[in-house]
C-alpha cells in the first residue's frame, strides 16, 4: 500500500493513470492518492498549449464523453470539412478534413469555425482578408498549405483551374482557394500588349537563294480565357503561325521582289496570321522584318551588280555632260564668228584668267600689241 501526494498547478491538468489505464482528469489543487496495489501515474500538461497532443485522445473522444465536454473544446471534422482555429479571437490554424482533436479548457479560448468545403472552392472574403492581414503582421499561420493564396495585378488576369478544368477568369486583386478535395490552380496572364520575337528563320526563295530572316511581332490577349481553353499555349501557337506565315511570304517569290519591296513580307505575315488567329482570342498588333541576311557569296555578286549599275549611270552622266560641253562651246564659236565684240570680250575674259596666275606683267607697245599677239598665239 502507497500513498502518492500530488500537486497540479493552476496552468496545468493532470491525467491520473492507474495502471496504465486513464482514471480520471486532475484539475488544479493538492492530491494524496491512494495507491493500494496498483501502479499510479499523474502527468501534466501545461494549458498555455490547448492542443492535448496524448494517445489517449481518441480512446477519450470514443469512450468519456462526459470528460471531454467538461475539460476539452471537442473538434471532429467531416471529409469535406475545414475549420478554422482561433485562440482568444486570433486565427492561429487552418484544420484540415478529417481532423479529430481536443483543446484544453482553460486559459486559452478555443474557437473552431466550421467550413463546408462542397460549398465553394473559393475562401470566404472575410478569411482571406484575415489570412492577408495575419501574413502582414507577421504571424504564423499553421496549415496555410491548405490554401492557394492569388494576388492578381493591375492589366493581368488569373485562370482560375478547379481539377483540371478552366473555371474562370479572375480580375486584379487578392484571392484564396480551398485546395482540400480538389486541385486548384491560378496562372497569371499578362493582358498588356506583348512582343514576340521569331529569329533565325532560314528560308529558300522561289529563285532557290537561301535567307535568314528576324521578325518581330507585338500582340494582346482579347479573350484570355478563350485563349486558354482552345489552345493548350496560346503564345507558341502564334509563334509557330508567324513562323509558317514568314515561309508562305519568302518562298512564294523571288530574291528581286523581295528587295525591290521588303514590307510586302509584313503585309503577308499580317493578313496570313490575323486570319488563322480569329476565334481564338488573341489578337496580332504589327509584324516587322527587322533583317534580311543573304548568303556571303550572294552579298559579293549583289555588290557587283551595283557596282556595275552605279558604274553605267556615271558613264551616262558623264557622256551627258560632255555632250553639253561640246554643244556649248560650238554656240560660242558660232556668236563670235558673227561679232567682233563678242570675240574681244572673249580675249579680254582669258587674258583676266592668265592674269590671275601671273605676279607680275611687263608690257612693251601697248596692250594692243598683247592682246594681238595673244590671238596669233591661239
Amino acid at each position: 500500500m502507497e500513498f502518492k501526494r500530488v500537486t497540479v498547478k493552476k496552468n496545468e491538468r493532470g491525467i491520473l493513470l492507474r495502471n496504465g489505464d486513464f482514471e480520471r482528469v486532475l484539475r488544479p489543487g493538492r492530491y494524496h492518492l491512494f495507491a493500494l496495489f496498483d501502479q499510479l501515474r499523474v502527468e501534466t500538461f501545461a494549458i498555455e498549449q490547448a492542443a492535448f497532443a496524448h494517445g489517449l485522445a481518441d480512446y477519450l473522444l470514443a469512450s468519456e464523453p462526459a470528460v471531454v465536454a467538461a475539460e476539452f473544446v471537442r473538434v471532429e471534422l467531416g471529409e469535406n470539412q475545414a475549420g478554422l482555429r482561433c485562440e482568444n479571437g486570433v486565427l492561429v490554424e487552418i484544420l484540415a478534413p478529417g481532423t479529430r482533436r481536443l483543446y484544453w479548457k482553460g486559459l486559452v479560448e478555443v474557437q473552431v469555425e466550421v467550413i463546408d468545403l462542397d460549398a465553394c472552392a473559393e475562401v470566404p472574403a472575410g478569411v482571406a482578408a484575415r489570412l492577408t492581414q495575419t501574413q502582414l503582421r507577421q504571424r504564423v499561420v499553421a496549415g496555410l498549405g491548405g490554401v492557394l493564396q492569388v494576388q492578381v495585378p493591375e492589366q493581368w488576369a488569373g485562370l482560375l483551374s478547379v481539377d483540371g478544368k478552366l473555371d474562370r477568369v479572375l480580375g486584379a486583386g487578392s484571392y484564396a482557394f480551398w485546395k482540400f478535395n480538389r486541385n486548384v490552380v491560378v496562372e497569371l496572364v499578362d493582358l498588356r500588349l506583348q512582343a514576340l520575337e521569331v529569329s533565325g528563320q532560314d528560308i529558300l526563295t522561289r529563285d532557290k537563294v537561301g535567307l535568314r530572316l528576324n521578325l518581330s511581332a507585338t500582340w494582346r490577349y482579347t479573350d484570355a480565357l478563350r485563349a486558354y481553353t482552345q489552345l493548350q499555349k496560346p503564345a507558341e501557337h502564334l509563334y509557330r503561325e508567324l513562323q509558317l506565315g514568314l515561309r508562305a511570304a519568302v518562298g512564294t517569290r523571288s530574291l528581286d521582289e523581295l528587295l525591290e519591296n521588303k514590307s510586302v513580307i509584313d503585309e503577308v505575315v499580317t493578313d496570313r496570321v490575323r486570319s488563322r488567329l480569329e476565334g481564338y482570342g488573341v489578337a496580332l498588333d504589327s509584324v516587322g522584318v527587322k533583317d534580311i541576311v543573304l548568303p556571303g557569296e550572294m552579298k559579293t555578286i549583289l555588290a557587283q551588280v551595283v557596282e556595275a549599275g552605279k558604274s553605267a549611270e556615271a558613264n551616262v552622266i558623264r557622256r551627258r555632260e560632255e555632250t553639253a560641253a561640246t554643244r556649248s562651246l560650238l554656240n560660242t564659236a558660232k556668236v563670235m564668228e558673227d561679232n567682233p565684240v563678242a570675240l574681244r570680250l572673249k580675249e579680254l575674259e582669258t587674258l583676266e584668267r592668265v592674269a590671275e596666275r601671273i605676279d607680275r606683267i611687263s608690257v612693251f607697245g601697248g596692250l594692243d600689241q598683247v592682246l594681238n599677239g595673244l590671238v596669233k598665239l591661239q
